[in-house]
């Protein structure tokens, strides 16, 4: 048959880049699998809410795919062989894991880097006050929020607290059906006239994000706050805890709703959390489902990103650099620093980190020539930063041409972009961090609509796309 495309036709399919729509892209077959790991990531995600739970759930899948605890063996001087698996949990809120390749960690390894902390409510230390005979958690909010959004929605509590005794006790309550839940409560419209003409930042205060917990008083004439010790008396029974244990806990706020699919065609998912363990969760699933790579994999899942990477679990640690010496010290001999320092420069990693799908409702924040759509693939931003790309990483040419070339030798749709108009704000992720020590980094991830909130929504076929493409930086 004949080709009845003029010149200018074939020049423009030969010439110009064009966006793909995965759905229109991909069979019945690829679809159907999308939607069963879709199943899988919705499953983790209701069990996952905090990064204590991530982490522990991360180590429960480790353990099953056969991974073995990096301080065991340091402790029997077990010598590691390509192929053998290696986990690390760093004091339960951050995790690394590898699976050893066929080259010399000194000559670089892959890494899959994502965090699993996200936006929410934290209790204060001294959380519990009675007022108008009813019970209430003080809070104070974690990451960017718009605080508004937490009001009038069911919330549940989920967190350790380390009693005086020194044992810990976990608590999760509103995630079952027969279980209470929480809310933060708010103005009726008819008394909300000064409320309504405030800017949307300063209508609610953060001092104003308290939990109701309960009305119901202790049934002593004598005792002052009887509300609020009816609800210690409930959690002494309960946990064994007292007042004063709040002080050595951590509890977080969080929505209290399942992961549900969003559209008459279920083809997105809601749900709280999904920056970042829409991303975690696949580069935790490649790792796991990899054999033996030629390069080491590894998969970096860290905490208190949302609040700047800070402190021994967050991606400012020496986590990766201490996990990665450990593993040299039990593949190679004689052990050196320098071999650290040779497997940091020549290593490369995928930051897994969401980005800001464009929103129609919202179109004047975005620069739609340099933004990212829903169900159009895994999403390469090759620089962060803010206004002006301050606090940026950059990724260098040379390797966004290697992913990009990675990528289409595999038949993965992808899709570039930037997290809105250049004067309406930005974000950074942890790649900045990795780039410090030398590595080579490229933001790489999931757009996502209704960022930051209690019910954020990512696409099906993109979240199974961003899992193949992580397999396939695995793999090399």
């Amino acid at each position: 048959m004949s080709d009845t495309r003029t010149e200018g036709q074939k020049l423009e399919e030969r010439l110009l880049y064009k966006r793909q729509n995965i759905w229109e892209k991909v069979d019945e077959e690829y679809i159907k699998k999308a939607f069963d790991f879709c199943e899988g990531y919705k499953s983790f995600l209701n069990t996952s809410k905090t990064e204590r739970e991530f982490a522990a759930n991360t180590e429960k899948l480790a353990v099953a795919a056969g991974f073995r605890k990096l301080d065991d063996l340091i402790s029997s001087n077990t010598r590691l062989k390509p192929g053998d698996k290696v986990y690390h949990i760093n004091r339960k809120k951050s995790a690394v894991l590898a699976v050893v390749g066929n080259k010399p960690l000194s000559e670089g390894v892959n890494i899959l880097g994502s965090h699993i902390d996200a936006p929410r409510l934290d209790l204060k230390q001294n959380p519990l006050y009675e007022d108008t005979q009813m019970a209430f958690f003080k809070t104070h909010y974690y990451g960017g929020i718009k605080k508004y959004q937490w009001l009038t929605i069911p919330l549940a509590i989920h967190g350790v607290v380390v009693k005086g005794d020194g044992t810990t006790v976990e608590i999760v309550v509103g995630e079952d059906e027969d279980d209470p839940v929480f809310s933060i409560t708010d103005l009726l419209p008819h008394l909300a006239r000064e409320q309504m003409q405030k800017k949307m930042s300063e209508a609610v205060t953060g001092e104003g994000l308290n939990l109701l917990l309960g009305s119901i008083p202790f049934n002593d004439e004598k005792v002052k706050e009887k509300v609020k010790l009816n609800i210690l008396s409930i959690l002494n029974k309960r946990y064994g805890i007292v007042e004063e244990d709040f002080q050595s806990a951590e509890l977080e706020i969080v929505p209290a709703q399942k992961a549900r699919d969003v559209g008459f065609d279920k083809s997105m998912i809601g749900g709280y959390g999904q920056d970042d363990r829409v991303c975690a969760y696949p580069a935790l699933r490649a790792l796991l489902d990899i054999d033996v790579p030629e390069r080491t994999a590894v998969c970096l899942l860290t905490d208190k990103e949302e609040i700047g990477s800070m402190g021994n679990t967050g991606a400012q640690s020496n986590l990766l650099e201490d996990f990665l010496a450990n593993v040299i010290a039990l593949t190679e001999d004689p052990y050196s620093d320098l071999k650290v320092r040779s497997c940091l420069s020549r290593s490369k990693m995928l930051s897994a980190d969401v980005n800001a799908a464009v929103d129609p409702n919202y179109e004047s924040v975005y620069e739609k020539r340099n933004a990212t759509y829903l169900g159009h693939g895994i999403v390469l931003q090759k620089y962060t930063g803010a206004r002006g790309k301050y606090d940026a990483s950059d990724a260098s040419a040379e390797f966004v041409g290697e992913v990009r070339k990675l990528f289409n030798d595999n038949g993965i749709i992808w899709q570039t972009g930037e997290l809105g108009k250049v004067d309406e704000g930005g974000g950074g992720t942890i790649a900045q961090y990795a780039a410090n020590l030398g590595i080579d980094v490229l933001d790489c991830g999931i757009a996502v609509l209704s960022m930051h909130s209690p019910f954020e929504i990512t696409s099906k076929i993109d979240i199974y796309m961003t899992y193949n493409a992580y397999k396939v930086f695995c793999r090399i």
